[in-house]
């Protein structure tokens, strides 16, 4: 049997699986992905959101097909069952380790390649109870012509600016608390710039950060209230064009950590997560 899914450890620990060729999926992701303790710190195909897979790259508008999954949100209309949803298709690797991998994948819709994606993952330890996922991705548009990204708030949704790197935590009894270097609260991070944004739930914390230049640039697109999810917006105000053969570059480090981390000890493991 092909096999589906790729592991990755750290400090000789699983600490993510990666499933490349999905049965019924859209687009390959992470789940579960765990801290050095064993703590799940993803969830796939929740209740609220079935179309929500761990950690992904997801597109909900690209040139017009939903590279999200889930109902397209049509201006004037509001969220729309469309038969225009495309896929992401492993096509191989070009590394593959147990600490990372380098992996080709490419983006179609309508039996039609619009991008081809460069994706390059490392894992690498920071503590005894911390550990970075460096996740980069270059989308190329294969097309033949121009294109742009769009998202619902480019689309007539305000707010709702999501679409790129995406990580959907658990749900749990109580709400996470998000802050950044200089908020707190979702309405505080939510749509905002930020050097970095974390994410604390029960025994766990998630820390991201833009790892380029150009990534620090994007908002962030956070949920706590509704349910926990953090990204990276490529097109959170309005549509990101990429030409004919042009290319899109985003990194995002991610910082996994066992139990609550505070503001301080936040900004110091990011500092170290950029440059492991």
């Amino acid at each position: 049997m092909t096999p589906t899914a790729a592991l990755l450890s750290c400090a000789g620990r699983p600490v993510g699986r990666y499933t490349y060729r999905p049965a019924s999926e859209s687009r390959p992701y992470f789940h579960p992905v765990t801290t050095l303790g064993g703590v799940a710190v993803t969830e796939e195909r929740p209740a609220d959101h079935l179309h929500h897979l761990g950690t992904s790259v997801a597109v909900p508008d690209v040139a017009g097909h939903n590279f999200w999954g889930g109902r397209t949100f049509v201006r004037d209309q509001g969220p729309t069952v469309l038969d225009n949803h495309g896929v992401q298709r492993h096509v191989g690797w070009k590394l593959r380790d147990p600490d990372g991998f380098v992996e080709e994948l490419s983006w179609e819709a309508d039996d039609t390649e619009l991008l081809r994606e460069h994706r390059t993952v490392a894992v690498a330890e920071l503590s005894d109870t911390a550990w970075v996922l460096d996740f980069s991705f270059s989308l190329t548009n294969r097309s033949g012509a121009d294109l742009s990204i769009g998202s619902p708030a480019t689309n007539g949704r305000p707010g709702a600016g999501y679409g790129g790197f995406f990580w959907r935590a658990p749900k749990e009894t109580a709400e996470p608390a998000v802050f950044s270097g200089s908020g707190d609260g979702e309405e505080a991070v939510h749509g905002r710039i930020a050097d970095w944004v974390a994410m604390t739930g029960d025994g766990w914390t998630l820390v991201f950060a833009g790892a380029t230049e150009e990534t620090r640039r994007d908002p962030w697109f956070v949920r706590s209230n509704s349910y926990p999810g953090v990204g990276s917006s490529l097109a959170a105000t309005e549509r990101l064009p990429v030409p004919a053969g042009a290319t899109v570059v985003r990194r995002v480090v991610t910082v996994v950590a066992d139990g609550r981390l505070d503001r301080a000890t936040a900004a110091a493991y990011v500092r170290r997560a950029v440059t492991a």
